[in-house]
């Protein structure tokens, strides 16, 4: 057997050409410097090779930072700030998008009723009467207070409800119907059994809509396919402050651990 070596260096590439018993063989190995330029390669070709290497990462970083749906599984809560302020700094600082989701379906769960969880969502209620909605309100436990609600500065004319003694079925109908309302903003409702099926179709017709559904709920479900999922008890440090509150995150998308927030549900530029 006969074999013959041959070495050919390019600036970039290396070609060896094998000669084995008259047979010719070529093979080509590209060189480090293409990846990671010498000095002396000059500092155009460097300036050149570094922006390639860093045109992909910035792409990625402003499809993350535009698509709220997109995100990296090492980022923590509060990144970005395509969420809808909260109008509370602790809650919006360990929600993902520091706010609420644009649309969706949200749960909040709370062991009673009157826990302080229709105040948490005041502030949102008031940027949706700001924008010339409405809002429908599901099924409710106890009559809304009026004069409360229109201290706040939320318009009562512009809500609608359907009462508790509504069957079921039909106040589901309600909810998909005014989600796919565009002068819908905002649905609120209080149904504690609806199973994991009728969950996804909420859900849907949220995002179809884009609009954001609020469900307010005792219990917990483990596989809910809500985009977010809160609870909210009274504050652990002070139970005679009933103003306060402990809320943990549970579930977020773009979000890998449970975090809590304690805050005042009465600040006073809510007040005022």
């Amino acid at each position: 057997m006969q074999k013959e070596l041959r070495l050919k260096k390019h600036r970039f590439y290396t070609v060896y050409k094998y000669s084995i018993n008259g047979v010719d063989l070529k093979m080509t190995i590209l060189r480090d410097s293409v990846t990671q330029p010498e000095a002396n390669t000059g500092k155009a070709f460097s300036d050149i090779a570094r922006n390639r290497r860093g045109t992909p990462r910035t792409r990625v970083n402003q499809l993350l930072h535009s698509n709220p749906n997109l995100w990296r599984g090492c980022d923590m809560a509060g990144q970005g700030f395509h969420g809808i302020g909260t109008g509370y700094h602790e809650l919006d600082d360990i929600l993902p998008g520091r706010g609420w989701p644009s649309s969706g379906l949200v749960e909040v769960i709370a062991r009673h009723s009157g826990m302080g969880e229709l105040q948490l969502l005041i502030p949102l209620m008031q940027s949706v009467i700001k924008q010339g909605k409405w809002i429908l309100c599901v099924a409710p436990p106890y009559l809304l207070n009026a004069p409360a609600l229109t201290q706040a500065g939320i318009d009562i004319d512009q809500i609608l409800i359907v009462k508790q003694d509504t069957p079921c079925k039909d106040a589901l109908w309600s909810m998909e119907k005014a989600m796919q309302t565009e002068t819908c903003g905002l649905v609120l409702a209080w149904q504690n059994w609806l199973p994991g099926k009728v969950l996804r179709r909420l859900q849907l017709a949220a995002e179809v809509g884009d609009t954001l559904a609020v469900l307010f709920k005792h219990n917990d479900s483990k596989y809910s396919p809500s985009s977010l999922r809160l609870q909210i008890k009274g504050s652990a440090t002070d139970n005679r402050d009933f103003s306060r509150a402990e809320v943990t995150v549970i579930k977020a998308r773009g979000n890998f651990r449970p975090l809590s927030a304690q805050f005042s549900l009465y600040p006073k530029t809510l007040s005022a």
